[in-house]
Order: structure tokens, then C-alpha cells, then sequence
């Protein structure tokens, strides 16, 4: 009814905290625990583990335009894959850097995690019409529901323009560690613990490539709208 409002409840200072701790514990630990909050004596032993090694061994990661050396989306921990499932949800720490970096998910066969943007809220669709999730989850993602002949899709291609005005298809996934990043002049943020954070550093990390004024993005001197010539070479997605 009208003027009605809801049952409501006051959290006192020990519960805030209580609130607190457990979003820091969910931050660093995730789905690790497998269900079952570790203890306080496994807890530490997890952050001694693997705190210094996510410091040491972050993996930056983006879905770059690489003719205008621009990060258009810095994944983070929630940011979907091409798979459906989180960045959270791939593999994220290593205690030794490999090469070529390979992050496969963890609740399906997905062999790496790949960004497939999104039109709003809804997936792009492939040129043979088709949504992701009807084609298979590793490269070169073949679609499954395109029938047998010359025409049939031999990989997702989306035709969706980026903000930055490239095809989606002229985006690569771009991998790299702390030092490769300073050495591009790119940021890096502070050294945190939390799993996942990939290619996020602030709060501006959340917008696009073309709205983000750091050189990550489009640059604090760029004008918007500023084109270059784009190379037509097809790079999926």
C-alpha cells in the first residue's frame, strides 16, 4: 500500500565491522574456499601464500585497440567472458608467470578468458546471426548452429562498432605484466590483495577507453572523436 514502507534494521558498529571483514575476505579468498569459510588459522595461511604473489605476479588485462594503443575495456573480477562466466572465474594467479599467459575458467572448458562486449545489456551477435553462446567456447569459436557448406561460420565475428570507432573485430586481448605496463607508460595502480582485479586501478577504470582521460585511455590531451586509419585485418572479435 501506498506510504507503506519496509521492515527495516539498524547495524551496529560491531556488525559493521563483522560487514567488513567479510567483504575483504570475499575480495582476496573468492570462490577458493569451495563453499566453506576457511578458518582464521587457513585464512592466514591462504593470504600468506598468496598475497605477495598476486602483488608480484598481477596479470593486467584488457581488450585493447591496438592501432590506437587504447585499453577500450580493463577487465575486472566480475567482467563477463565470452564463456559466460566471470573474469573471477579463470584462472588469475600464478606463482610463475607463464608465456604465452593461458587463464582457463574454472566451471567450464573454456580454455582463456576472452571479453566479448556487450550492446547495452544484451551480447552482440556473430555475422552468421548467431549469439555466443551458440558457438563453441574455444578458438576459433565455430558456430554449432550454422549448417554444413561454404557459408557456414568458421568463427565469432561480431559486427559491433566500439565506442572507439574500430569493429569489435579489430580488438585483441592484451595481457601483461606490472612491469611490461610501466615500461608502456601505462597505470598500475597500487599493489593490492584482492584476486582478480586484472587491468582495474581506480575508479576510472570502469569507463570506457574513449570516456577514460588517463593513457590507458584516450589520453588527457586527446580530443574526443580524433580518427586514425584502422588496419581491416580481421582479428577475431
Amino acid at each position: 500500500m501506498a506510504g507503506m514502507a519496509g521492515p527495516s534494521f539498524v547495524i551496529d558498529q560491531r556488525g559493521q565491522e563483522s560487514l567488513d571483514m567479510y567483504w575483504e575476505y570475499n575480495k582476496i579468498v573468492g570462490d577458493d574456499d569451495n563453499g566453506r569459510m576457511f578458518s582464521d588459522a587457513e585464512y592466514e595461511a591462504y593470504k600468506k601464500k598468496w598475497v605477495p604473489i598476486r602483488k608480484k605476479n598481477r596479470i593486467y588485462i584488457a581488450w585493447h585497440n591496438p592501432e590506437r594503443d587504447m585499453d577500450c575495456k580493463l577487465i575486472g573480477p566480475e567482467t563477463l567472458c565470452f564463456c559466460g562466466h566471470r573474469y573471477i572465474n579463470h584462472k588469475t594467479d600464478f606463482e610463475k608467470i607463464p608465456n604465452p599467459i593461458v587463464q582457463p575458467c574454472r566451471k567450464c572448458p573454456c580454455d582463456t578468458y576472452h571479453y566479448a562486449p556487450r550492446n547495452g545489456s544484451q551480447p552482440i551477435r556473430c555475422t552468421c546471426k548467431h549469439f555466443p553462446d551458440d558457438h563453441n567456447l574455444k578458438h576459433p569459436y565455430v558456430c554449432k548452429k550454422c549448417p554444413p557448406g561454404p557459408k557456414k561460420c568458421t568463427g565469432f565475428k561480431g559486427s559491433f562498432t566500439c565506442d572507439c570507432g574500430a569493429p569489435t573485430y579489430n580488438h585483441v586481448m592484451n595481457r601483461e605484466t606490472k612491469e611490461e605496463r610501466m615500461k608502456r607508460g601505462k597505470p598500475v595502480g597500487q599493489d593490492v590483495p584482492y584476486q582478480a582485479m586484472g587491468g582495474l586501478t581506480g575508479f576510472s577504470s570502469l569507463a570506457p577507453g574513449m570516456e577514460r582521460r588517463d593513457p590507458s585511455g584516450i589520453g588527457p590531451n586527446t580530443e574526443v572523436g580524433a580518427g586514425v586509419p584502422y588496419n581491416q585485418e580481421t582479428t577475431r572479435f
